[in-house]
């Protein structure tokens, strides 16, 4: 890897660290459920954008379908979670 991808990539991480420590506190403190819902939500988003680091990081392939499971996983965990703020269940 290049000095300046490898600066690049260290710069990500930290950034990714950061907003994943800020998504954790919204988590934790957030007033209501809604808040705390979208804090999950992107705090998956962090969590599948440091998979995809990790995969450039360190050329690899398993790093990218790890992101590709976490982004589904994530997607349709925050529908399920909305569907069951909105309505009081989830199965119809």
């Amino acid at each position: 890897m290049t000095l300046m991808l490898e600066l690049a990539v260290k710069f990500a991480f930290l950034c990714i660290i950061l907003a994943m420590l800020c998504c954790t506190i919204r988590l934790l403190i957030g007033p209501t459920a809604h808040d705390r819902v979208l804090a999950l939500d992107t705090l998956w988003m962090c969590a599948m954008l440091l998979a995809l680091m990790l995969g450039i990081r360190f050329g690899d392939l398993i790093y990218f379908e790890a992101a590709m499971m976490i982004a589904l996983l994530g997607f349709v965990s925050t529908i399920a979670l909305t569907k069951f703020l909105m309505r009081g269940e989830i199965i119809e």
